[in-house]
């Protein structure tokens, strides 16, 4: 009989909690007035009543033009509704985290009324919030400029990549329609799109891979070369090597698109004439992607070259002086001092360089727009992932499939990124002090 009493009072004891939890489902701010929280429940039935008033009609459309993308034509624009719908699920987004708050905070005062606790007077509840709600107050600025300038546009892109919108399906002449993922299928099942993804997606690993490589190479090299004690007026030799740094990227581009010219450039006219040899730089797509992996190393190098003379200074020298002690080899010391050294302080840095080339946009257009162009593709023959992409876009208007392709891109950087941080020590051991 005593637990059955017992268990009795403890249902008693918790019954404020549920029922000011059930009348904020209902009706958001009853439970806070349950709880003699009369401001506070006042203030949340205000913005809640305010909101639907404000809100209703755009999320009413918005969700509705989201699902159905229109349907009238000439009457209704896709593209318009698709926008509203993603914002009318960020608004969606914030009135659900105030019912949320509205639940949660009806529970906890209900929970302190059982305890025998006293409610807090109005000004000492405000600078409770205050205190506890200052750190998001300051990241509320940055937060929704993230949510409108980059995830809003990434849904929009994303959103895009599951429709038909095309320079023949257009809104509002035409409207649109959710095609779910047979963007992805055509670029490997369709012909035109199947043989044009695959070569250039295999010239973008190729061209990620080597330009990128490279230029670390020969930075690594140069750097070890001018940190060696036997060398002279490295500060000189350092700022000579930095200057192609210095001089902006779209500058050196334009001026090497002009020295591989084959009519008139420098390097056929005056350098390969000697030999006997005129090389097709700009109309052969094969020497067209050499030119092109010269030139980003030309570009990349010193930059990798600043990055490792700074970490090599900060080796310390006894321990070559060990390894000498020791009989370590030049070989062995580079091996088991120098190189984990430098990785660990620069891999993050290096994998950058990496993504960075595999998007590397500017060298592609600026050099010759990704031409020449190749019989049965979309694509110039030294077009890249993100330089076909423009392409689609803003000259063929294939935006639905630019999307599907920009998805692509944007998941393998990720998961490549993703991966290779997890791996580097620099990013092992953050926290762990």
């Amino acid at each position: 009989m005593a637990t059955v009493d017992n268990n009795k009072k403890k249902l008693d004891m918790k019954q404020p909690r549920n029922i000011a939890t059930l009348l904020s489902i209902f009706v958001p701010g009853l439970g806070q007035i349950y709880n003699r929280r009369f401001i506070k429940g006042i203030i949340l039935f205000v913005l809640t009543v305010s909101f639907l008033a404000v809100f209703w009609d755009y999320l009413d459309i918005g969700i509705w033009g989201l699902f159905t993308l229109g349907t009238i034509p000439r009457e209704h624009h896709s593209i318009q509704l698709l926008i509203q719908g993603l914002i009318s699920l960020v608004i969606l987004f914030f009135g659900i985290c105030i019912y949320i708050f509205n639940l949660k905070d009806a529970r906890k005062d209900a929970i302190a009324k059982e305890e025998g606790k006293t409610n807090p007077t109005f000004f000492r509840a405000m600078r409770d919030f205050y205190d506890k709600g200052f750190p998001y107050f300051m990241i509320l600025p940055g937060f929704f400029m993230l949510i409108f300038i980059v995830i809003l546009p990434l849904a929009f892109m994303i959103g895009l990549a599951f429709t038909n919108y095309n320079q023949y399906n257009a809104p509002p002449r035409k409207l649109l329609d959710w095609v779910g993922f047979d963007n992805f299928v055509a670029l490997v099942n369709v012909d035109i799109w199947q043989d044009t993804f695959l070569s250039v997606f295999t010239w973008t690993i190729v061209w990620t891979f080597v330009a990128t490589t490279l230029q670390i190479v020969l930075g690594l090299f140069l750097a070890l070369l001018v940190n060696d004690k036997r060398i002279k007026f490295k500060r000189l030799i350092r700022t000579f090597l930095i200057l192609p740094w210095a001089v902006p990227a779209f500058v050196s581009i334009l001026i090497f698109s002009a020295l591989f010219n084959p009519t008139f450039g420098a390097i056929n006219r005056d350098l390969l004439s000697q030999f006997n040899l005129m090389i097709p730089w700009l109309s052969d797509p094969f020497w067209a992607k050499i030119a092109l992996i010269m030139i980003q190393t030309w570009l990349g190098f010193p930059f990798v070259f600043a990055l490792f003379t700074g970490v090599l200074q900060s080796v310390p020298a006894d321990m070559y002086e060990a390894a000498d002690v020791d009989g370590g080899t030049r070989v062995q010391k580079f091996r088991f001092i120098t190189m984990p050294h430098l990785l660990y302080a620069t891999a993050p840095l290096l994998i950058m360089q990496y993504a960075g080339n595999f998007n590397n946009f500017n060298i592609i257009y600026l050099f010759n727009q990704g031409d020449p162009a190749v019989r049965g593709q979309s694509a110039g023959g030294t077009d890249i992932l993100i330089s076909w992409v423009y392409s689609l876009t803003f000259e063929t208007n294939n935006y639905n499939m630019a999307a599907a392709i920009t998805i692509i891109m944007g998941l393998m950087v990720s998961i490549f990124a993703f991966f290779q941080f997890r791996k580097t020590a620099a990013f092992k051991e953050e926290g762990r002090y």
